[in-house]
């Protein structure tokens, strides 16, 4: 709209008098901006007065007059914007230190009683001031000095989220911190007695894994039960086979493996791939005994680096690149206790979407009775749906923008449902998150990334995270839950090396 008016001035201002005084200019060009506030209009008066000049006394020609009149014009136009795009607020220093405050000890403003707000003093750490967030009045001496909003009134107001409406009514939309209630001397002894509970638990999982018969006649390999024990202290320990070897002799003395495994035979045997079905068969059972608690679920998967890099000479550039490897842990967890009930190691570049199906019928095949899932836009298929529906559970992946609401009976349905119930939608998507925490959790104890360098052994390592994660959860659960853990009831497989 400046823009227009300004060319519109100078247009006008040529055509009907091309020898009028530079006012005249400077008035159209203040006429045209009429819509604006008086400030803008003044300015634009000044600007084009100061910009146009006073008018020669030899008229100049008009090819030459209209170039100079079109350049003048685009100078006023960049300066009169540049004014209209000053923030106000930043030239508030009150303002600016009233959000200031806000950031810095937004915490400490309370709530005394009705309007009255404590915000504390920015410079002294024991003072304080009484707002009103009503009237806008403080307590403070600048307020009294000048009897306007001071920046204990801006730190209040950028707290609650104060709005003005284009009818000058404000709305107050005050932030809620929604908190969640825990249950201290049942998550305390929890946390006392994981280690040991840990250490009970696996060695009764671990009665179901059974050794290959040996048909040798040399000495007898140790039994595949104490080194995936030992396996799994590792991993649990974060520590280095070498460094792990005390506390797997103390597993000894206490009876938990008839063996201590060697570190060197814990490698060879994480170093195997036929070790991941059975590790993946003690994740699920590892999350049996909470199948009554479980109905919900969410689907997600996470990276793990690697001490591997792949190398490579750039011809273009005439360098060596290198790019770290990782792998991928693709999980089902329960959204009541973020328990692993299905996992998938793979290499990092395998997609989440076709893993999300094994994920599904494994839940299921291992008791849960799955009621809804939820996951993320990568897991969006026609396919996926169909298969959580056809287990009687409702999938929650929200739509693309370019999804269209044709499609399989699930799809058509869903989207529907997607698109009319949006919050309701939401609401239960949301619950996806509880996957994140999971993750975050896994790696925070047990670390972000994989010591071994062979394939296979990076793969095994991130089930044993998975393994050590739900053994951890199954401990909070006896405290918190009151569940009592049984391995390998008669409906499950007892499994070895394949």
């Amino acid at each position: 709209m400046i823009f227009r008016a300004a060319w519109s001035a100078s247009w006008r201002t040529q055509a009907l008098a091309p020898e009028a005084p530079t006012w005249r200019a400077a008035s159209a060009i203040s006429f045209f901006s009429a819509g604006e506030t008086r400030i803008f209009r003044i300015s634009a008066f000044l600007a084009a007065f100061a910009i146009l000049g006073r008018p020669r006394a030899a008229p100049m020609p008009d090819s030459m007059y209209v170039r100079k009149t079109y350049v003048k014009t685009l100078a006023l136009v960049f300066f009169v914007c540049t004014l209209m795009s000053m923030d106000a607020t930043a030239s508030n220093p009150r303002q600016e230190r009233g959000l200031a405050l806000a950031k810095a000890k937004g915490k400490r403003i309370k709530q005394i009683a009705g309007d009255k707000w404590h915000v504390p003093s920015q410079s002294a750490e024991a003072a304080g001031y009484v707002v009103d967030a009503s009237t806008g009045e403080c307590t403070c001496p600048d307020y009294e000095t000048h009897r306007a909003s001071c920046k204990h009134v801006f730190a209040l107001q950028y707290l609650r989220h104060e709005l003005t409406m284009p009818d000058g009514s404000t709305v107050v939309t005050e932030g809620i911190r929604f908190t969640y209630s825990q249950n201290w001397p049942q998550y305390n002894a929890a946390q006392c007695q994981e280690e040991s509970t840990v250490k009970v638990l696996l060695h009764g999982l671990c009665d179901g894994v059974q050794s290959l018969p040996y048909k040798g006649t040399g000495r007898r390999p140790v039994p595949l039960r104490d080194v995936v024990y030992g396996a799994t202290m590792k991993v649990y320990g974060t520590m280095s086979g070498r460094r792990s070897t005390t506390d797997l002799r103390a597993c000894e003395d206490a009876g938990h493996v008839e063996h201590a495994a060697h570190y060197n035979s814990i490698f060879r045997y994480v170093e195997k791939p036929e070790l991941m079905p059975l590790l993946k068969t003690l994740v699920e059972e590892s999350a049996a005994p909470l199948r009554a608690v479980e109905r919900t679920f969410a689907a997600d998967a996470t990276g793990f680096a690697s001490p591997t890099y792949v190398r490579w000479f750039d011809y273009k550039h005439g360098e060596d690149r290198r790019v770290q490897q990782w792998v991928k842990c693709h999980a089902m967890v329960g959204t009541v206790t973020n328990v692993i009930t299905a996992v998938e190691a793979t290499p990092g570049h395998v997609n989440d979407s076709p893993m999300f199906a094994s994920l599904v019928e494994r839940t299921v095949a291992n008791g849960f009775d799955m009621r809804e899932v939820s996951a993320d836009k990568a897991y969006l298929s026609h396919d996926n749906l169909a298969k959580v529906e056809s287990v009687g559970a409702v999938p929650y992946v929200p739509f693309k923008s370019n999804s269209g609401s044709t499609g399989s009976e699930a799809w058509e349905r869903m989207y529907h449902y997607f698109a009319l119930n949006r919050e309701t939608f939401l609401e239960h998507y949301h619950r996806r998150s509880n996957s994140e925490s999971t993750f975050s959790a896994m790696k925070r104890k047990f670390g972000a990334s994989v010591r071994s360098k062979a394939p296979a052994a990076q793969l095994n390592e991130v089930l044993l995270k998975c393994l050590c994660h739900n053994l951890s959860m199954l401990v909070h659960s006896i405290h918190e839950l009151g569940v009592e853990p049984r391995f390998w009831l008669p409906t499950a497989s007892v499994r070895g090396l394949s």
